[in-house]
């Protein structure tokens, strides 16, 4: 797995961190390049956002080996059996200390430009990095936090080798982790941007933070926007770059992702009705191609559902880093198969599904998982996809519907035909989607 960025990788983890959200939780972010990735799991999850500041205590003649990590507050966790084995007396303790209180401090008030740190007591913390080599840094975070007053300490990360995976998922109460490559010598490898984060922008999405869910500089913010957002976007899913067109009308209470099927495109007129439609009614829409084009002509690769939808989840994480409220999947052909296949994922957060002329078949088995309210449009005169979307139908146990439009074919071609079909679809959405905000 390849994120593009610590924003990538922040919205991406944050798709894996949604069960957490109930549970009233702190997120943390570990100075300097955990906390732009903290920042998107934050975001995501309508959490409050504050640095974990911690300084690692290193034995005097061997400083990458750490006896021991302080916090703020006075939090002190010291490894018994270092010190004993390398016969460090309290003076050496105390001098290592002192050196790193002091930097502890100034870090503390550099980032937080005055701000009290968030109280955890009884909380459930989210330590969140970039990634992790070692662990040391981050176990030690996770134990500054417990002893902070923590109930539950989860370290989220999007990266991190298989032997330190192991190591931090025996010595925490949840570890969450994106990616364990075999072949990891270090951290950056897996991001195409791992360029170093100063400490301003460090400052900068603390305030940003601080002042609300949402906040977020230069991206659309969902039903806190007052004015229209409109612009091409690139979308790194699963390695891919995709490229999308989003609209956000001022005040959109939620955002309508389109995934396409075979012999369609963000540029087809049918799907463009529907996402004006959509738009109208005062939803944002986000069309994009689920293949590049030199994937299009590949039958295989069409009808490869667990990719499309691979892709699409990879999509609604990036979307859901830049936008706030509710996503809901609208799928023609086959991209209703991968549309269903992504709302069954564990841990898909989908609002509602309309498919439109869809193969829902072809998502097979995850039917019976898809939790979201599900509309199937068949055309009247369509009748081999309406007999596979009885049979899909029947597999379902969400809230669905069937509705078959007379005289339709399977493009929806004829006259008023394709009205019909936006009318559905926005009525589906309002009621399914909007209720959520």
């Amino acid at each position: 797995m390849l994120f593009t960025d610590r924003a990538d990788a922040g919205s991406r983890l944050a798709e894996a961190l949604r069960h957490l959200a109930g549970e009233d939780p702190v997120v943390l972010g570990l100075p300097r390049g955990g906390v732009p990735v903290a920042f998107q799991v934050a975001r995501a999850l309508h959490a409050p956002l504050d640095v974990i500041v911690v300084r690692k205590l290193g034995v005097p003649y061997q400083r990458e080996l750490g006896f021991g990590a302080i916090g703020e507050g006075g939090v002190r966790v010291i490894s018994d059996d270092i010190v004993r084995r390398g016969r460090l007396d309290e003076s050496d303790l105390a001098s290592v200390e002192h050196a790193e209180a002091a930097e502890l401090a100034r870090q503390a008030e550099r980032f937080r430009a005055g701000r009290q740190r968030l109280p955890l007591d009884g909380r459930t913390a989210i330590v969140v990095d970039d990634g992790v080599a070692t662990g040391a840094t981050a176990a030690a975070a996770c134990e500054v936090a417990r002893a902070q007053g923590a109930a539950r300490v989860v370290l989220a990360v999007p990266v991190a080798p298989p032997d330190a995976a192991e190591r931090l998922r025996s010595a925490l109460d949840e570890f969450v982790c994106l990616s364990t490559p075999f072949a990891f010598s270090a951290v950056g490898e897996w991001y195409r941007d791992f360029s170093q984060t100063p400490d301003d922008e460090v400052v900068s999405l603390l305030a940003q933070a601080a002042d609300g869910p949402g906040a977020s500089a230069g991206t659309p913010e969902g039903p806190e926007a007052d004015e229209d957002v409109e612009q091409e976007v690139a979308i790194d899913a699963a390695g891919v770059r995709l490229t999308g067109d989003l609209m956000v009308p001022a005040g959109a209470r939620a955002v309508v992702m389109f995934a396409h099927g075979s012999g369609s495109s963000r540029h087809s007129p049918r799907n463009r009705l529907v996402a004006a439609a959509l738009n109208d009614a005062g939803l944002g829409t986000l069309l994009f191609d689920l293949l590049t084009p030199a994937e299009e002509n590949n039958r295989a690769k069409v009808f490869d559902i667990e990719t499309l939808a691979g892709r699409l989840t990879d999509a609604t994480g990036w979307l859901r880093g830049r936008t706030a409220g509710p996503v809901g999947y609208f799928g023609a052909s086959t991209g209703a198969a991968a549309a269903l296949r992504a709302a069954a994922g564990a841990g898909a957060d989908v609002g509602a599904v309309v498919s439109r002329g869809g193969r829902p078949d072809l998502a097979g088995p995850h039917l019976s998982g898809v939790r979201a309210p599900t509309l199937l449009i068949v055309g009247g005169d369509d009748t081999m996809v309406i007999d596979l979307n009885r049979a899909a139908q029947a597999a379902l146990r969400c809230e669905n519907h069937l509705e078959i439009v007379p005289g339709a074919t399977h493009l929806f071609e004829e006259p008023g035909a394709l009205q019909q079909v936006a009318d559905l679809a926005r009525d589906w959405f309002l009621t399914h989607l909007v209720k959520q905000v």
